[in-house]
């Protein structure tokens, strides 16, 4: 039975609070028309957070307790649709009621879950080689503004090898969002995709709902034996909305002002990607920008504490220092036979290269070894981790191979004879014209 109280005791912001019987944290309500939901209790006294906003809200507006928590619809009807941060359509579609599942529910059974051990090919040559993505993962993508990381997730979103994708904007510029719109449907991804989408037009309380709703939707599909990908940016705006949020609430903030449970609310988020015995599975990849490109921000600062690695996405591609993939081993040892010894190969170079980059810039006489790095760091920039290049993992592998050939002898590598003998690309004719 629902309880229906007539006078609010006061409205700060986007806050109402009224005194009520019998409610629990997190319950939804109804102020008037707008949805709000119940996030502090102090004694009889009931704060709630209106999605819409409190403006045209007055003291003698009906407050509906309904008894139960924010929910939404699952079915495989969501499949090419597109809703807002509260599950309402933005997409002009019909709404939907059935198979309601309430969302922000606690993490899957740890004893149900199994360890990682399925690679996520993404045809990116700097995550699937370098970094490669693993089933049931979650990482980060920590960036700056003005970086193409939505672009990347888009990218990744179409050619993920997953069976759903189910993307989390907060935020976002209506610009990026028709962007992400654009470029599923025009690629045939949205067909497979869920979309939540916030805008930094909408009320800010629903950009905290994004993730759970997404989670919730997600753990769904995954229990129906479904791998599926959860695609969230940014988390900042996450973070901040909760911030925003605590300082409502009039909670003590800690670091830069945010929340002192900033840990607990992006951990509970992330900590839904499983690998589910039996199932399916949940990989989470979350943009986090970082102001001032400061990694020690609250937000980066915790992420990494929480999370199985990292992407840095600098000057337009992946950088090979900085970014992990903690569950890389997981996978890489099963892909070829040659995929560990030339990444690690590949990566040592292109540290000395970065030396001699920096003799040469401080005007440091070259060396025969400085000019033969310095031609290997610009083709490996160049075809492997520019964010254009789109290839699958093996021919990646390969043309790993065709650059180490170009700019060095084979003992000069130090990678291992009976790879160099299996894998060196043979000369042909041809080559040795164009040389």
């Amino acid at each position: 039975m629902q309880k229906v109280y007539t006078k609010i005791e006061s409205i700060v912001g986007n806050v109402v609070t009224v005194r009520a019987e019998g409610v629990r944290n997190g319950d939804l309500a109804l102020v008037g028309d707008s949805y709000a939901n119940v996030i502090k209790l102090d004694g009889n006294l009931v704060s709630l957070q209106v999605f819409a906003g409190a403006q045209g809200v007055s003291t003698n507006d009906p407050v509906r307790f309904l008894g139960r928590p924010m929910m939404v619809s699952f079915s495989d009807h969501l499949l090419g649709r597109i809703f807002d941060g509260a599950g309402v359509p933005r997409d002009n579609g019909p709404a939907l009621t059935e198979n309601m599942i309430p969302i922000g529910g606690p993490s899957f059974n740890p004893a149900k879950r199994i360890l990682p051990k399925n690679m996520i090919r993404t045809g990116i040559p700097m995550i699937d080689v370098f970094n490669t993505l693993v089933e049931s993962q979650k990482l980060p993508i920590f960036s700056v503004s003005g970086e193409p990381y939505n672009q990347l997730l888009a990218r990744i979103a179409l050619q993920a090898e997953v069976d759903i994708i189910v993307l989390g904007g907060m935020g976002l510029k209506y610009d990026d969002y028709l962007e992400f719109r654009d470029t599923l449907e025009k690629g045939g991804a949205m067909s497979h995709t869920v979309m939540f989408i916030h805008t930094a037009a909408d009320p800010t309380v629903e950009s905290t709902l994004v993730p759970d709703m997404s989670l919730a939707v997600a753990e769904q599909f995954a229990l129906e034996g479904k791998k599926v990908l959860v695609l969230l940016t940014d988390m900042t705006n996450f973070a901040d909305a909760q911030k925003e949020l605590s300082i409502t609430m009039e909670q003590v903030p800690s670091n830069r002002g945010y929340p002192g449970d900033l840990y607990s609310l992006l951990a509970s988020r992330y900590e839904k990607a499983v690998d589910i015995d039996g199932a399916g599975s949940i990989t989470i990849l979350g943009v986090t920008t970082m102001p001032g490109d400061d990694v020690t921000h609250p937000v980066p600062d915790n992420t990494g504490y929480i999370t199985e690695g990292q992407f840095y996405l600098r000057n337009g591609h992946i950088e090979p220092f900085g970014s992990l993939s903690r569950l890389k081993q997981n996978v890489n040892g099963k892909t070829r036979d040659d995929h560990r010894a030339l990444m690690d190969g590949m990566i040592k170079l292109y540290a000395q290269y970065k030396e001699s980059l920096e003799k040469k810039s401080m005007g440091f006489l070259m060396t025969e070894w400085d000019e033969k790095l310095l031609k290997y760091g610009e083709l490996f920039e160049s075809r492997l981790m520019d964010l254009s290049v789109n290839i699958p993992l093996e021919d990646a592998l390969d043309l790993g191979w065709k650059i180490l050939a170009e700019c060095f002898e084979p003992n000069e590598t130090g990678l291992k004879t009976s790879l160099i003998q299996e894998r060196w690309p043979k000369r042909t004719e041809e080559n040795e014209a164009t040389e």
